[in-house]
């Protein structure tokens, strides 16, 4: 199967270039909807569904393509943490979460427009932060600006340093797009990586 059907649907550079990893040819679509949690929506509910609204929402103006959707949600006790937008949401997120475990919900979605058929899988990774003082956390903030990160940290650059522990089945599903799920997807509706 050509693998120049593919198209991501996300706006995120930080997926585009975790994508480009496969060195498969594809295309950025940036899908436009809502992405505010309904109430009452669990954590990995918000994240699958809008994984699948961001396919859909390309795969209906791009039909015919295999459209990828992916979207994270971070957790602490049970609530939401988003983007922070700004240098002081991003502090208060960091120290909130200092010390503690972060569950980050990274939601994947494959719609192959050929078929209608979507798959989708939500993969959960288990992050410890350090107990950093403010100081710290501030001077992080400063160098990296990560506020358009849930979380506040980018763990593929300087906001490793923040953290003490990851643990997940995917070490690419932190950084927004589980590759090691991907390619299982792809593979699974005839993507080939190594042109056999």
């Amino acid at each position: 199967m050509t693998s120049s059907l593919l198209v991501l649907a996300s706006s995120s550079a930080y997926r585009k270039e975790l994508l480009s990893r496969l060195q498969l040819p594809f295309e950025v679509a940036v899908p436009d909807i809502d992405e505010t949690p309904l109430a009452g929506e669990s954590p990995s509910a918000t994240a699958l569904r809008l994984a699948r609204e961001k396919a859909a929402a390309v795969a209906a103006k791009m039909p015919g393509y295999i459209v990828i959707g992916s979207d994270q949600v971070a957790t602490l006790d049970g609530e939401q943490i988003g983007k922070p937008g700004n240098h002081a949401n991003a502090l208060a997120q960091l120290r909130k979460m200092r010390g503690r475990e972060v569950i980050f919900h990274t939601a994947l979605c494959v719609f192959d427009g050929r078929n209608g058929q979507a798959q989708v899988e939500d993969i959960r990774t288990a992050v410890t932060f350090r107990d950093l003082p403010d100081a710290e956390l501030d001077a992080y903030l400063r160098i990296e600006q990560p506020y358009d990160c849930a979380g506040s940290a980018k763990n593929e650059a300087l906001g490793i340093a923040i953290l003490e522990r990851i643990d997940s089945s995917d070490p690419t599903a932190l950084t927004g797009l589980p590759l090691i799920a991907l390619t299982g997807m792809l593979r699974r509706i005839g993507v080939s990586f190594f042109n056999t």
